[in-house]
Protein backbone atom coordinates (compact mmCIF):
# COMPACT_ATOMS: atom_id res chain seq x y z
CA UNK A 1 0.00 0.00 0.00
CA UNK A 2 1.04 3.60 -0.59
CA UNK A 3 2.64 5.33 2.40
CA UNK A 4 0.57 8.03 4.08
CA UNK A 5 3.56 9.19 6.12
CA UNK A 6 7.28 8.59 5.69
CA UNK A 7 10.53 9.44 7.45
CA UNK A 8 13.74 9.63 5.44
CA UNK A 9 17.13 9.73 7.17
CA UNK A 10 15.68 11.53 10.18
CA UNK A 11 18.10 12.63 12.88
CA UNK A 12 17.30 14.67 15.96
CA UNK A 13 19.88 16.23 18.25
CA UNK A 14 19.30 18.42 21.30
CA UNK A 15 21.76 20.76 22.96
CA UNK A 16 21.97 20.47 26.73
CA UNK A 17 24.21 21.74 29.53
CA UNK A 18 26.58 18.80 28.95
CA UNK A 19 26.71 19.12 25.18
CA UNK A 20 24.77 17.65 22.29
CA UNK A 21 22.52 14.63 22.78
CA UNK A 22 21.51 12.69 19.67
CA UNK A 23 18.03 11.23 20.24
CA UNK A 24 17.42 9.77 16.77
CA UNK A 25 19.83 8.90 13.97
CA UNK A 26 19.18 7.63 10.46
CA UNK A 27 15.52 6.76 10.93
CA UNK A 28 13.82 5.52 7.76
CA UNK A 29 10.19 4.47 8.07
CA UNK A 30 7.26 4.07 5.67
CA UNK A 31 3.76 3.75 7.11
CA UNK A 32 0.92 2.71 4.78
CA UNK A 33 -2.48 4.31 5.04
CA UNK A 34 -4.81 2.38 7.34
CA UNK A 35 -2.04 0.57 9.22
CA UNK A 36 -1.93 0.14 12.98
CA UNK A 37 1.78 0.45 13.73
CA UNK A 38 3.16 -0.10 17.22
CA UNK A 39 6.58 1.06 18.40
CA UNK A 40 8.68 -0.38 21.24
CA UNK A 41 12.19 0.34 22.43
CA UNK A 42 14.38 0.99 25.49
CA UNK A 43 13.66 4.05 27.62
CA UNK A 44 15.26 7.16 26.17
CA UNK A 45 15.51 5.80 22.61
CA UNK A 46 13.56 8.70 21.09
CA UNK A 47 10.09 7.18 20.67
CA UNK A 48 8.27 10.30 21.83
CA UNK A 49 10.64 12.48 19.80
CA UNK A 50 9.63 10.43 16.76
CA UNK A 51 5.96 11.30 17.31
CA UNK A 52 6.77 14.97 17.91
CA UNK A 53 8.54 15.07 14.55
CA UNK A 54 5.65 13.33 12.79
CA UNK A 55 3.05 15.76 14.11
CA UNK A 56 5.32 18.73 13.40
CA UNK A 57 5.99 19.93 16.95
CA UNK A 58 9.73 19.82 16.28
CA UNK A 59 11.77 20.04 13.10
CA UNK A 60 14.31 17.23 12.61
CA UNK A 61 17.96 18.21 12.70
CA UNK A 62 18.50 16.22 9.50
CA UNK A 63 16.32 14.28 7.12
CA UNK A 64 12.73 14.88 6.13
CA UNK A 65 9.17 13.82 6.88
CA UNK A 66 6.59 13.34 4.14
CA UNK A 67 2.81 13.27 4.26
CA UNK A 68 0.98 11.82 1.23
CA UNK A 69 4.28 12.01 -0.67
CA UNK A 70 5.01 15.68 0.09
CA UNK A 71 7.40 17.25 2.55
CA UNK A 72 5.82 19.30 5.30
CA UNK A 73 6.94 21.62 8.08
CA UNK A 74 5.09 22.77 11.16
CA UNK A 75 1.96 21.28 12.71
CA UNK A 76 0.15 18.81 10.46
CA UNK A 77 -3.59 19.34 11.07
CA UNK A 78 -4.41 15.92 9.59
CA UNK A 79 -2.63 14.26 12.51
CA UNK A 80 -4.23 13.78 15.92
CA UNK A 81 -2.08 13.30 19.03
CA UNK A 82 -3.09 11.41 22.19
CA UNK A 83 -0.58 11.65 25.03
CA UNK A 84 -0.20 9.62 28.23
CA UNK A 85 -1.57 12.54 30.25
CA UNK A 86 -5.22 13.12 29.36
CA UNK A 87 -4.79 16.93 29.06
CA UNK A 88 -8.53 17.51 29.42
CA UNK A 89 -9.55 21.08 30.14
CA UNK A 90 -10.75 21.04 33.78
CA UNK A 91 -13.05 24.03 33.23
CA UNK A 92 -14.91 22.32 30.37
CA UNK A 93 -17.42 19.50 30.66
CA UNK A 94 -16.79 16.13 29.01
CA UNK A 95 -19.03 17.15 26.12
CA UNK A 96 -17.26 20.48 25.72
CA UNK A 97 -13.87 18.75 25.74
CA UNK A 98 -14.93 16.39 22.95
CA UNK A 99 -16.32 19.21 20.81
CA UNK A 100 -13.22 21.38 21.31
CA UNK A 101 -11.40 20.25 18.15
CA UNK A 102 -14.60 20.57 16.12
CA UNK A 103 -15.18 24.08 17.49
CA UNK A 104 -11.64 25.19 16.65
CA UNK A 105 -11.93 23.85 13.10
CA UNK A 106 -15.45 25.16 12.57
CA UNK A 107 -16.68 21.70 11.56
CA UNK A 108 -20.45 21.50 11.21
CA UNK A 109 -23.10 23.47 13.05
CA UNK A 110 -23.21 23.70 16.83
CA UNK A 111 -25.98 21.09 16.85
CA UNK A 112 -24.02 18.75 14.56
CA UNK A 113 -20.89 19.06 16.72
CA UNK A 114 -22.88 18.19 19.82
CA UNK A 115 -24.53 15.22 18.11
CA UNK A 116 -21.18 13.87 16.89
CA UNK A 117 -19.67 14.22 20.35
CA UNK A 118 -22.60 12.52 22.05
CA UNK A 119 -22.48 9.65 19.55
CA UNK A 120 -18.78 9.08 20.28
CA UNK A 121 -19.35 9.26 24.02
CA UNK A 122 -22.09 6.69 23.66
CA UNK A 123 -19.71 4.39 21.76
CA UNK A 124 -17.27 4.48 24.68
CA UNK A 125 -19.95 4.18 27.37
CA UNK A 126 -19.73 7.76 28.62
CA UNK A 127 -22.84 9.46 27.26
CA UNK A 128 -24.22 9.67 30.78
CA UNK A 129 -21.14 11.65 31.84
CA UNK A 130 -21.40 14.37 29.17
CA UNK A 131 -22.03 17.06 31.78
CA UNK A 132 -19.29 15.93 34.17
CA UNK A 133 -15.91 17.58 34.69
CA UNK A 134 -12.42 16.08 34.66
CA UNK A 135 -12.14 15.75 38.44
CA UNK A 136 -15.34 13.67 38.49
CA UNK A 137 -13.88 10.96 36.21
CA UNK A 138 -11.61 7.99 36.85
CA UNK A 139 -8.28 7.68 35.01
CA UNK A 140 -9.73 5.20 32.51
CA UNK A 141 -12.74 7.44 31.85
CA UNK A 142 -10.50 10.46 31.28
CA UNK A 143 -8.46 8.56 28.72
CA UNK A 144 -11.64 7.47 26.90
CA UNK A 145 -12.60 11.14 26.63
CA UNK A 146 -9.07 11.99 25.51
CA UNK A 147 -9.26 9.43 22.68
CA UNK A 148 -12.73 10.39 21.41
CA UNK A 149 -11.80 14.08 21.57
CA UNK A 150 -9.13 13.28 18.99
CA UNK A 151 -11.39 10.99 16.94
CA UNK A 152 -14.16 13.61 16.81
CA UNK A 153 -12.60 15.57 13.94
CA UNK A 154 -11.61 12.41 12.00
CA UNK A 155 -7.84 12.89 11.66
CA UNK A 156 -6.27 10.70 8.98
CA UNK A 157 -3.44 9.73 11.34
CA UNK A 158 -3.59 9.25 15.11
CA UNK A 159 -0.45 9.21 17.24
CA UNK A 160 -0.71 7.67 20.71
CA UNK A 161 2.16 7.99 23.18
CA UNK A 162 1.75 5.27 25.82
CA UNK A 163 -1.87 6.31 26.42
CA UNK A 164 -2.68 3.38 28.71
CA UNK A 165 0.59 3.37 30.68
CA UNK A 166 -0.73 4.66 34.02
CA UNK A 167 -3.83 2.43 34.05
CA UNK A 168 -4.41 -0.86 35.83
CA UNK A 169 -4.53 -4.13 33.87
CA UNK A 170 -8.33 -4.28 33.64
CA UNK A 171 -8.62 -0.72 32.34
CA UNK A 172 -5.75 -1.30 29.90
CA UNK A 173 -7.45 -4.34 28.37
CA UNK A 174 -10.80 -2.57 28.11
CA UNK A 175 -9.26 0.45 26.40
CA UNK A 176 -7.13 -1.69 24.07
CA UNK A 177 -10.29 -3.51 22.98
CA UNK A 178 -12.15 -0.23 22.60
CA UNK A 179 -9.36 1.38 20.56
CA UNK A 180 -9.28 -1.57 18.15
CA UNK A 181 -13.04 -1.34 17.61
CA UNK A 182 -12.93 2.43 17.05
CA UNK A 183 -10.06 2.02 14.55
CA UNK A 184 -11.77 -0.84 12.69
CA UNK A 185 -14.90 1.32 12.35
CA UNK A 186 -12.80 3.96 10.55
CA UNK A 187 -11.22 2.29 7.49
CA UNK A 188 -8.20 4.16 6.21
CA UNK A 189 -7.29 5.72 9.56
CA UNK A 190 -3.62 5.20 10.37
CA UNK A 191 -2.52 4.66 13.97
CA UNK A 192 1.01 4.93 15.37
CA UNK A 193 1.08 3.67 18.94
CA UNK A 194 4.03 3.78 21.35
CA UNK A 195 4.15 1.32 24.23
CA UNK A 196 6.54 -0.44 26.61
CA UNK A 197 4.22 -3.45 26.76
CA UNK A 198 5.05 -6.16 24.20
CA UNK A 199 1.70 -7.87 24.73
CA UNK A 200 -0.02 -4.59 23.91
CA UNK A 201 2.24 -3.97 20.90
CA UNK A 202 1.52 -7.38 19.37
CA UNK A 203 -2.17 -7.47 20.30
CA UNK A 204 -2.87 -4.13 18.63
CA UNK A 205 -0.40 -3.83 15.78
CA UNK A 206 -0.12 -4.85 12.15
CA UNK A 207 3.64 -4.40 12.50
CA UNK A 208 5.88 -3.79 15.50
CA UNK A 209 8.81 -1.40 15.12
CA UNK A 210 11.68 -2.19 17.50
CA UNK A 211 13.85 0.85 18.18
CA UNK A 212 17.50 0.62 19.17
CA UNK A 213 19.06 2.16 22.27
CA UNK A 214 19.89 5.87 21.96
CA UNK A 215 20.54 7.23 19.44
CA UNK A 216 17.31 5.64 18.29
CA UNK A 217 17.14 3.94 14.92
CA UNK A 218 14.85 1.29 13.49
CA UNK A 219 16.47 -1.98 14.54
CA UNK A 220 13.74 -4.32 13.27
CA UNK A 221 10.19 -4.26 11.91
CA UNK A 222 8.23 -7.40 12.77
CA UNK A 223 4.97 -8.16 10.88
CA UNK A 224 2.21 -9.39 13.20
CA UNK A 225 0.82 -12.48 11.50
CA UNK A 226 -2.34 -12.69 13.60
CA UNK A 227 -5.74 -12.43 11.93
CA UNK A 228 -8.23 -9.66 12.55
CA UNK A 229 -10.55 -8.97 14.24
CA UNK A 230 -8.70 -9.86 17.43
CA UNK A 231 -9.87 -10.78 20.89
CA UNK A 232 -7.51 -8.72 23.00
CA UNK A 233 -8.47 -10.70 26.11
CA UNK A 234 -7.35 -14.11 24.78
CA UNK A 235 -4.87 -13.34 22.01
CA UNK A 236 -1.92 -14.15 24.29
CA UNK A 237 -2.98 -17.82 24.21
CA UNK A 238 -2.35 -18.11 20.45
CA UNK A 239 0.90 -20.06 19.69
CA UNK A 240 1.74 -17.49 16.98
CA UNK A 241 1.55 -14.75 19.61
CA UNK A 242 4.16 -16.56 21.70
CA UNK A 243 6.50 -16.87 18.72
CA UNK A 244 6.15 -13.16 17.95
CA UNK A 245 6.66 -12.21 21.57
CA UNK A 246 9.89 -14.21 21.83
CA UNK A 247 11.21 -12.80 18.54
CA UNK A 248 10.53 -9.17 19.50
CA UNK A 249 11.80 -9.67 23.04
CA UNK A 250 15.11 -11.02 21.73
CA UNK A 251 15.69 -7.79 19.77
CA UNK A 252 14.52 -5.57 22.60
CA UNK A 253 16.52 -7.36 25.30
CA UNK A 254 19.72 -6.90 23.32
CA UNK A 255 19.09 -3.17 22.99
CA UNK A 256 18.22 -2.87 26.68
CA UNK A 257 21.58 -4.45 27.56
CA UNK A 258 23.29 -1.84 25.38
CA UNK A 259 21.48 1.02 27.10
CA UNK A 260 22.05 -0.19 30.68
Amino acid sequence: MESIVELRGVEQAFRGPRGEVVALKGVDLKIPQGEFLTVVGPSGCGKSTLLNILVGLIEPTRGEQLYAGKRYRGINRDIGYVTQADNLFPWRTVLQNVTFGLDMRGIGSRKERKERALDLLEQVGLKGFAGHYRHELSGGMRQRVNIVRTLAYNPKIILLDEPFGPLDVQNRLQLQDLLLKLWQDRPGTTVIFITHDLTEAIGLGDRVVVMSARPGRVREIVPVTLSRPRDIYTIHTDPVFRELYDKIWAHLAEEMRVSS
